[in-house]
């Protein structure tokens, strides 16, 4: 227990300023449970604990509450929204059977106003206050954070996952069948390898997104036009299957370009399979070609309803997502990042009355 007298804020009064505080506060009792006060109250007063344990705490995030403190005997909460006359900013909750001394806030403005000394201790109690909430708040922030982005790599997995599963199941059921060729098991074989490589792939650049920065990102010296024809005939069956088709507008540059296959032809595949997403009903996707003496820009269109507005300023950002019910937003930020390692630039419009356009340039080789 302690007694008002006893509190380190106080203890500089002059005797007039004891007998205006005395005429003003009041002991109040809460039962363990109870809300002192919480979030958007107006402020009233501060408290000071005489007896028990009071915990402060908010909601962030609209989700998750934080704890700030937990008061004892002689300390002093609520100050904050007194001093700058606002609603209150966290909810305070009696975790035992609390006693309290409460001050109205005017009568401890006008004690503030006419005793240097009260200032400078309240001062201080705020400044100790604010250092030992920061440390926990920062931690409980990273820590909800950490939470949340496991979720996020978890959903980008099995979106990721969802579309090599689905050819190699349709596969393996399809192999099952007795009256098949030996060409279209050896065809089918074939298939589930790729989609095996692809899931590997896959893998592989989770675990680099993860862990940050690539160290090491090799380029080799290919023809634009090869790596293209190769990269839509293997993206055809698993368009396919949703009845979505793919078709050149014009034909690829037959030019050489430094690049990486794997990472490259990962790019096409996030663009097109977020075109098919787009296009649940059926749809076609349609590639163009420009060509400049020192860049090759890659088109790629489909018919679907467009970027939304409230997504575009924020598409190439990580986690941002919008209208996918298992989308993370970490497709496009990738495809930013292998791009940027190209030496290119990405970038995605609307075209009226079309579609949605996602463009990247590649840097032609000298």
């Amino acid at each position: 227990m302690v007694a008002l007298e006893n509190s380190p804020l106080f203890r500089h009064l002059s005797a007039e300023e004891w007998r205006t505080l005395k005429a003003a506060v009041r002991e109040e009792r809460f039962a363990q449970g109870l809300e002192i006060f919480k979030e958007g109250d107006s402020a009233a007063g501060v408290y000071i604990v005489r007896t028990g344990l009071v915990q402060t705490s908010c909601i962030i995030n609209d989700k998750v509450r934080h704890t700030f403190a937990r008061i004892g005997p002689g300390d002093i909460f609520g100050e904050m929204a007194v001093l700058e006359s606002k609603p209150r900013s966290a909810t305070a909750t009696a975790l035992q059977d609390v006693t309290v001394y409460f001050v109205p806030r005017d009568t401890m403005l006008a004690l503030v106003e006419r005793s240097p000394r009260l200032a400078m201790e309240l001062l201080r109690h705020i400044s100790a206050r604010l250092w030992e909430f920061n440390p926990q708040s920062v931690r409980e922030v990273i820590q909800a954070e950490q939470i949340s982005v496991v979720g996020r790599f978890a959903r980008a997995i099995v979106h990721d996952l969802k579309n090599p599963l689905s050819i190699i199941s349709l596969t393996a059921e399809l192999g099952q069948m007795p009256d098949l060729t030996p060409e279209a098991r050896h065809a089918g074989a074939a298939r589930i390898r790729k989609q095996v490589t692809r899931i590997n792939e896959l893998m592989n650049e989770i675990l680099e997104f993860a862990q940050g920065p690539v160290q090491t990102f090799k380029l080799s010296r290919e023809n634009y036009a090869a790596f293209v024809q190769e990269t839509i005939a293997a993206l055809r069956p698993e368009l396919a299957l949703k009845e979505i088709t793919i078709e050149l507008e014009n034909p690829p540059p037959d030019l050489p370009v430094a690049l990486n296959p794997k990472r490259l032809r990962r790019v096409w595949q996030n663009l097109a399979h977020n075109a098919a997403d787009a296009m649940p009903q059926s749809g076609k996707i349609i590639v163009r070609f420009h060509r400049t003496a020192t860049e090759i820009t890659t088109e790629i269109e489909d018919t679907g309803p467009g970027i939304a507005a409230v997504i575009a300023d924020r598409l190439f950002e990580p986690f941002a997502t919008h209208g996918k019910i298992h989308g993370t937003g970490l497709g496009l930020s990738r495809c930013k990042k292998i791009i940027e390692d190209h030496r290119g630039r990405i970038s995605a419009r609307n075209e009226p009355g079309r579609g949605a356009v996602f463009a990247f340039t590649l840097p032609v080789a000298p």
